[in-house]
């Protein structure tokens, strides 16, 4: 196995502004997540209703902010937490954020159009006479897994017909649980980008047909965005201070950049110069990473620069990356940490047996993200650039979750295997 350290790198993006008043913004502004926000809110009644499990929290679909044990590798701070959105209500995963508000705005263009909610409550979408016209609609989107499943049960809950387009990534279990939710699941041949183009394609050609795009839409990207003024609630409730003495470091797992590129645009938003925010992603299929460093190239594959789309993290196995997320990142990321499949393994595997918390493969990805910054010399001149060596003591990390807790238990006691054999060997 060698040193598996060895397979954790840091890019650095060079276009992070510093000490900025304010960031640019090409498509998103701070109004459109305010809105999204509200939009949340004004459904939770709703969502509360079709699922149980909302009950708890009034509707209000969040995860909890937890402490967790520091890895061996891992340098002095003040915390460690772990952003639990692998357990997440309905969905499972960060995608529940994106994909249910996309699905919930266009209900509500669909309701100016129809009067559905003639007594101005959300409510009056489970009328018979509401229904009838939901029932006439479709919500398509490409998935890896987690957006389709996020899209297709908040859809097929609502009353639309469901259409989620299936790459070769995706794993068995997440097509069948669809299925059992009234999906109808397309499967392809292909990778991610392949079964948006075909998913899109499909969708507009079909005027009762509205597609979630993962690679464009401004209502995903704003759907994640919501959870930077979420976080900063949890962080004051916790009592923990973010300021220039206090830095605050995120590290969130990437894919096509969507649910990572809005959370860090809503975190922005609320911390500024103070909150670090790192993506992370396989080697085999770093898209973001593979931007960042050819910005004279928008649209690079990272089969252009060999490599194979090849991993366990089916949530992360994307050739491209989102210009829109790109774009809205130049001046807001920190860097990227691309990570080899082992760490994925040997981080699932620790994380259960240190803290008990179960996730998949994909949300493992992020728990190499505060080694990045302690163990690799671009760490350290990011340290160094930004004046945090005397800070970092006074650091809190962040490591979030996106995904796993409806993965079958057979599934992870497969990677758990692989990862106690990396861990001890």
């Amino acid at each position: 196995m060698g040193d598996w350290r060895l397979s954790v790198h840091l890019v650095l993006n060079e276009e992070l502004l510093v000490a900025a008043e304010s960031y640019p913004s090409i498509n998103v502004t701070s109004t459109m997540v305010q809105t999204a926000a509200e939009r949340l809110q004004r459904y939770a009644p709703l969502l509360a209703y079709l699922f149980p499990e909302l009950e708890k929290s009034q509707g209000l679909i969040e995860s909890p902010l937890m402490p967790i044990k520091p890895f061996n590798d891992y340098g002095p701070a003040a915390g460690y937490w772990l952003k639990g959105d692998h357990a997440l209500a309905v969905a499972g995963s960060v995608k529940a954020r994106g994909g249910i508000h996309e699905v919930l705005e266009f209900v509500d263009r669909l309701s100016e159009e129809y009067c559905l909610m003639p007594n101005n409550s959300v409510i009056d979408l489970l009328s018979e006479p509401s229904l009838e016209v939901l029932n006439k609609y479709k919500v398509a989107v490409g998935s890896t897994g987690n957006l389709g499943m996020s899209v297709g049960i908040i859809s097929a809950a609502l009353g639309m017909q469901a259409v989620i387009h299936m790459s070769t990534e995706a794993k068995e279990w997440k097509k069948q649980r669809l299925r059992d939710r009234g999906a109808r699941v397309i499967e392809h041949d292909g990778d991610y980008a392949l079964a948006v183009e075909q998913g899109r394609e499909e969708a507009l050609a079909d005027a009762f047909s509205h597609f979630v795009d993962d690679e464009q839409s401004i209502s995903l990207f704003c759907g994640y965005a919501v959870a930077g003024s979420r976080l900063k609630a949890q962080i004051d409730e916790l009592g923990i201070r973010v300021d220039a003495e206090h830095p605050l470091f995120v590290y969130i797992p990437c894919g096509v950049g969507g649910a990572p590129g809005g959370i860090a645009y809503g975190l922005k938003d609320e911390f500024g110069d103070h909150v670090h925010v790192f993506f992370v992603e396989p080697e085999d299929s770093s898209c973001f990473a593979v931007q960042i460093q050819h910005l004279d190239r928008p649209n690079i594959s990272i089969y252009d620069v060999g490599q194979k789309n090849h991993t366990e993290a089916d949530g992360l196995a994307v050739p491209v990356a989102s210009q829109l997320a790109v774009k809205e990142m130049r001046p807001r990321l920190s860097g990227v940490v691309v990570i080899g499949e082992d760490n994925l393994m040997r981080d699932l595997y620790l994380l259960k047996e240190q803290d008990n918390i179960q996730i998949e493969a994909s949300a493992a990805a992020a728990i190499s993200g505060p080694r990045a910054i302690f163990n690799t010399s671009a760490g350290a001149e990011y340290i160094a650039r930004h004046g945090l060596a005397e800070h970092m003591p006074r650091a809190n990390h962040i490591v979030w979750a996106t995904g796993g807790s409806f993965m079958p238990e057979e599934e992870f006691r497969s990677f758990w295997k692989r990862g106690r054999s990396i861990a001890k060997g």
